[in-house]
């Protein structure tokens, strides 16, 4: 059997993700799945805030439990990820890629800068719960797409060929396919994963 094409789209926040998964035709995408990406270790609370955690502790004892957050971040990813994909696979759908909201926030040019700058911190912590969906994509042998949140709206406009109404009216019909929780977190994560059904189409046609 032949198995069609899904894209996940996703929403990071500290700690977690949204998570929606489209297939279809671009011009009628179907919501496959909706759910949560798990990240921070149930065990450590400050693990959903990681840069937050060290910010008192000095660079090196800093980095190495910053490297034990990113190993557990990116171990969780991988397990939901893997079992989204599963569960795709299961419905006849072959996940191709997915696609993460970025953030607009300055990035510290060392984890030194970081931890002086409160305001890196909060880009930190946020950069490091879209690095382990990256870096769990790729060992599942999934193509990554990072997309700025701010330029979401206009990158959907112009690739998908339709005004914000109609946009916005697409997606609310895709939150009546699953019904509640459907809040801006999915919107943003399918409209992101729209994108790349789109792309995905076009490359199967080229």
């Amino acid at each position: 059997m032949t198995r069609k094409v899904a894209v996940m789209g996703l929403a990071p926040h500290s700690g977690w993700a949204a998570v929606v998964a489209l297939g279809g035709p671009p011009s009628d995408p179907r919501v496959l799945a909706r759910s949560r990406v798990e990240m921070a270790d149930p065990r450590d609370p400050e693990s959903k805030q990681p840069y937050h955690a060290v910010e008192t502790l000095g660079v090196a004892k800093a980095a190495r439990r910053l490297d034990r957050f990113r190993t557990v971040a990116e171990e969780m990813a991988c397990t939901a990820l893997q079992a989204l994909a599963a569960d795709l696979d299961g419905q006849g759908y072959r996940v191709t890629s997915i696609g993460v909201l970025d953030s607009s926030g300055r990035k510290g040019d060392s984890l030194a800068s970081i931890l002086a700058s409160h305001a890196l911190i909060h880009t930190a912590d946020g950069d490091h719960f879209r690095s382990a969906l990256n870096v769990a994509a790729e060992r599942i042998g999934l193509a990554v797409s990072r997309v700025r949140a701010r330029d979401l709206e206009a990158q959907a406009q112009a690739q998908l060929r339709r005004p914000v109404a109609r946009l916005q009216e697409t997606l609310k019909e895709l939150g009546r396919q699953v019904g509640p929780p459907w809040g801006a977190d999915q919107k943003l994560a399918a409209l992101l994963a729209w994108l790349l059904l789109d792309q995905a189409t076009q490359a199967r046609l080229s």
